[in-house]
């Protein structure tokens, strides 16, 4: 099994059972990077995570692709979780970079905010809704 495909194993079986694979397949300096979020260490990394699985409602990870370019992988996700009692969506990606051994040490999450979150957001959300439609013409 490839490292790309080792890291999309670990997002699809993310749960508080499965954290402590992040040691096995992460360098200690690991960089993430999200529309929140932007912190580097290992364990900086594994705390955020362990927020998540404990703040969000049944979250979870579908990797739906993935591909190894020249300078490295791409995972193509679903994610949902409950927050505040409702259900929600994100499509996104992730680039991710390796070191020479094969240990992941860059993950960048590429998804929209505005549109998949904050416009889902009651008072915000039609503020958004708002501007879209005198943008798009």
């Amino acid at each position: 099994m490839s490292p790309l495909e080792s890291w999309a194993g670990f997002w699809s079986s993310l749960g508080p059972e499965t954290l402590d694979r992040l040691n096995d397949l992460a360098a200690p300096d690991l960089h993430f990077i999200d529309p929140f979020n932007n912190i580097t260490g290992r364990e900086q990394v594994k705390t955020l995570l362990q927020r998540m699985l404990r703040d969000l409602g049944t979250p979870s990870f579908v990797v739906l692709d993935w591909a190894m370019g020249a300078k490295g992988g791409y995972l193509r996700w679903d994610f949902a979780a409950t927050i505040a009692g409702q259900r929600l969506s994100i499509e996104g990606m992730s680039e991710v970079g390796f070191t020479p051994e094969g240990r992941v040490v860059f993950h960048r999450d590429h998804w929209d905010a505005g549109g998949q979150v904050y416009a889902r957001m009651p008072l915000l959300g039609l503020g958004i809704r708002l501007m879209r439609r005198r943008l798009s013409g």
